[in-house]
């Protein structure tokens, strides 16, 4: 990053590096006009945890999950990826319109709260989701495994990062006793791009209850609960999470299965 501050490269950045490495001052329009005729833009960038091993991720892609992929083939397994969330009472998303120079506000409730979820979802479209009221453990996470193969006529592979509670003793003693029925296997560390569930965080909040309005605590929980059993209606949706750029190596591997 050249000892800059921020990590995102702006104009501005780039101006400031133009002249302190060859002192040549030019104009934002010109450096812009300089990126474009390099072949670069301004994008939005997917956001990686400096602790994130480049080297795990790749044997993740090249090895651990086309293993994955065979073991379901081979015990005709459903694979599912799942994850952790918790949406705010003060979390909001999109735009409203204004008059030019005045800054709208848009009244809600003062008092902060949250609710909490887990869900699950797999590339053939499936999602399962449970709310929780207290804080995620063991115990909640076992209540949803067993909701997750409930009625499950396939074995069942779940894909979920490191979070401690997912390596408890008390969940793996859970595992062992349905003999096969579950297996869980783990992303590697600080590689949440991996996990294609995140798209589900993203858009209930940003698409769907990030743009509403929330009165109370029962009314946030109302509105996440509606908008995940929506999502679930929606199988096309959830499939189109998996062709996302960075997950879409699931796919791959799942269509030379």
């Amino acid at each position: 990053q050249l000892k800059f501050e921020f990590a995102l490269w702006t104009r501005d950045m780039v101006r400031d590096l133009i002249r302190d490495q060859f002192g040549v001052k030019l104009s934002l329009v010109s450096v812009g006009r300089l990126l474009k005729k390099m072949g670069l833009s301004a994008q939005k960038p997917l956001h990686r945890a400096y602790q994130q091993d480049p080297d795990l991720v790749q044997q993740w892609l090249d090895s651990e999950f086309p293993k994955i992929k065979a073991l379901a083939k081979t015990a005709g397994a459903d694979i599912y990826f799942g994850d952790e969330a918790s949406v705010r009472s003060d979390y909001h998303s999109g735009t409203t319109w204004a008059l030019k120079g005045q800054t709208p506000v848009v009244k809600t409730t003062g008092a902060r709260f949250s609710v909490n979820m887990i869900s699950a979802i797999s590339p053939r479209g499936k999602l399962r989701f449970m709310t929780i009221d207290s804080r995620f453990n063991a115990a909640i996470f076992i209540e949803f495994l067993k909701r997750l193969i409930h009625n499950s006529k396939k074995p069942v592979f779940l894909i979920v990062d490191g979070h401690p509670t997912h390596k408890a003793k008390k969940v793996r003693e859970y595992i062992e006793s349905t003999k096969g029925k579950l297996r869980l296997f783990i992303l590697p560390p600080y590689s949440p791009e991996l996990n294609p569930d995140e798209l589900v965080w993203n858009n209930l909040k940003n698409h769907r209850v990030g743009r509403k309005m929330i009165t109370g605590p029962d009314d946030l929980k109302k509105k996440i609960i509606s908008s995940l059993r929506s999502l679930q209606k929606m199988p096309h949706k959830i499939r189109g999470f998996f062709r996302e750029k960075h997950v879409r190596y699931i796919l791959t591997e799942m269509s030379g299965a």
